[in-house]
């Protein structure tokens, strides 16, 4: 009979015990991964695009505001890697540094429009009598395509960062709002509600502990969607020239001072697109996995 000692690998493998907290949390990491890939792979590339936004400068990079018209529409080549534009700028560096307009919208508006709609939703679902009122004034802004709502707001505004994102924010809080107010319809003809009202809890508790948790899940898988329609609105709105100022670097502002030369120099146009769909690729994939894994319904299906 052969007796193992405590250091071989059939003893460690029989005993659970024996793997240390740093194995359980890696254990714990790659079923995850294998679980919810696209978390993993949506995840991974929004982190990587956020890290590239955050060290541009060092990545090496110019300054990307920087004219020189000897160097004008340069095709790309190891001294500028993704070429230059009709005046002369250096489009990698503009294209890294676009991409903090592009991640700075996106979220603002997922935070914002996530908020704002979730308060009128929760009001909206639960208050009887502000119901109709609140939802019918939804109802008018979407009645609005997002894009022509965005472009009127910005017309009344300058150019800005901020006024891009205020302007897609309140295009998408109806969305949020119709959401909330669906979940919460549901939610409050629960048992629990009714015995939280009969034991006489106030409405307001009623919400914060029986009602906004459950809307949580649901919320944060809409804000991702939010998130990467933002990131395209703005895109559109810079390229028709209804967004970000021309001399702040962003990925529609570059689409559309190379839309010119498409013909002759298409990666002026083509090499911003391509960070900026997989940018939005990355985000909804991350919004896909995180359904799934915050959905009961589907998670019992893995």
């Amino acid at each position: 009979m052969t007796v193992h000692s405590p250091q071989t690998p059939a003893t460690l493998a029989d005993d659970p015990v024996g793997v240390t907290d740093g194995g359980k949390r890696r254990i714990g990491v790659i079923r995850l991964i294998r679980r919810y890939p696209t978390i993993a792979i949506g995840g991974s590339l929004v982190v990587a695009v956020i890290l590239m936004a955050i060290f541009a400068p060092f990545l090496g990079t110019t300054d990307p505001t920087a004219i020189s018209t000897r160097m004008r529409t340069r095709e790309p080549s190891a001294q500028f890697w993704f070429g230059t534009d009709m005046l002369g700028r250096d489009i990698y560096s503009r294209v890294l540094y676009g991409a903090r307009v592009s991640l700075v919208v996106g979220f603002s508006v997922a935070i914002l429009a996530s908020v704002i709609g979730l308060a009128i939703g929760l009001i909206a679902g639960f208050v009887r009598a502000a119901d109709a009122i609140i939802m019918r004034v939804m109802d008018g802004i979407m009645s609005i395509p997002s894009i022509l709502l965005a472009v009127a707001l910005m017309a009344l505004t300058r150019g800005s960062v901020g006024n891009v994102i205020l302007a897609i924010t309140i295009a998408e809080i109806p969305r949020v709002s119709r959401l909330v107010r669906g979940v919460v319809l549901s939610l409050r003809e629960q048992p629990y509600v009714d015995a939280a009202v009969a034991a006489g809890t106030r409405t307001p508790m009623i919400i914060v502990k029986h009602i906004l948790p459950n809307t949580l899940a649901p919320i944060i898988v809409q804000a991702t969607y939010i998130c990467a329609a933002a990131m395209i609105t703005e895109a559109i709105l810079s390229f028709i020239g209804a967004g970000t100022p021309p001399i702040i670097p962003s990925w529609g502002n570059i689409m559309a001072e190379g839309r010119a030369l498409w013909q002759v120099k298409f990666y002026i146009v083509l090499i911003p697109a391509i960070f900026l769909s997989i940018t939005v690729l990355a985000v909804n994939l991350l919004g896909d996995g995180l359904r799934d894994a915050l959905d009961p319904r589907l998670a019992k299906q893995f």
